[in-house]
């Protein structure tokens, strides 16, 4: 039972961190990011392969955070200036074209190339065990919304919550939209990186199966369950997710007897009907603000 606390305590650090970088990009610039997945791709990918080289594990994550960042400064310069529906299609896609190169391509594994689909093992993981880990992704997490909420509550921050608003009020007063939003869409795409350094740390093995694009609908869920443009929130929407996860893994059997597939799906039906009940009780989520609601825009 400690163990699989240990693991549940991980699984919603990951996902509050990899939440807290959508967070920033659509709470509280209004980006819409369909493809938020292939930041932490790019963040996995490129601590684990350092790591098979010798490379030590925080210049590994630092590198991997870098990386995700320029992956977000190519999307945002071929995409900011367009409408928002082609950022959320140009995002999904880019997200299923790096599942699908690191599935189909050899990669440097060690002295030798091995192919992406049959997964990346074998790595260096932090010093410690399981309880380590749990500490070490705490610390990250709780460093990185510290650091999110002195932005957003800086001059920056409030820059960034106009551009949701109206971008014409920023652009009447001489700020460079285009460039702020370019930095929250990079600043997003690092920190999804650092996640995809501890979901790899956490599952051992990466496989490109572990980047589909419903793990950003996870993310979706998170937001939009504590409240756009509320780290807090996204850190209570992580919570309970996670919550749902276990209580109904271990619950909805004793309940209802369907077979593995069937109780997988029946899962997702209830979050989405959960979702749909509270975008009608409570559309703003459960921290957000009603007059800061960006669906209804």
């Amino acid at each position: 039972m400690a163990g699989y606390l240990v693991f549940l305590t991980i699984s919603t650090a990951i996902f509050a961190l990899f939440s807290l970088g959508l967070n920033l990009q659509w709470g509280f610039t209004g980006l819409i990011n369909f493809g938020h997945i292939a930041f932490m791709t790019v963040g996995a990918y490129t601590t684990v392969l350092l790591s098979l080289q010798g490379v030590p594990l925080i210049f590994g994550v630092a590198i991997g955070a870098v990386l995700a960042a320029l992956l977000g400064l190519l999307i945002g310069l071929s995409t900011l200036r367009l409408r928002e529906d082609y950022l959320a299609i140009v995002t999904i896609g880019v997200s299923e074209l790096l599942r699908l190169v690191v599935n189909n391509q050899p990669l440097p594994m060690g002295k030798e190339f091995r192919q992406g689909s049959f997964g990346v093992y074998g790595y260096a993981l932090p010093p410690g065990d399981k309880l380590g880990l749990m500490v070490l992704s705490l610390l990250v997490l709780g460093l990185t919304f510290w650091l999110l909420e002195t932005l957003v509550r800086s001059p920056w921050g409030r820059v960034l919550k106009a551009i949701r608003e109206d971008e014409q009020i920023p652009k009447a007063l001489g700020k460079n939209v285009f460039w702020y939003k370019l930095q929250s869409f990079m600043l997003g795409g690092a920190i999804a990186g650092v996640a995809g350094a501890f979901l790899a740390w956490q599952t051992t093995t990466v496989y490109p199966n572990n980047f589909e694009p419903l793990t950003t609908f996870y993310a979706w869920t998170i937001v939009v369950l504590g409240g756009a443009g509320n780290n807090l929130g996204t850190i209570l929407g992580a919570v309970i997710f996670w919550g749902y996860d276990s209580l109904t893994r271990f619950y909805l059997p004793q309940l209802v007897q369907l077979d593995a597939s069937r109780e997988g799906a029946f899962r997702i039906m209830v979050i989405g009907l959960i979702l749909m009940v509270l975008m009608v009780w409570r559309p703003q989520g459960i921290l957000g603000k009603k007059e800061e609601l960006t669906l209804g825009k």
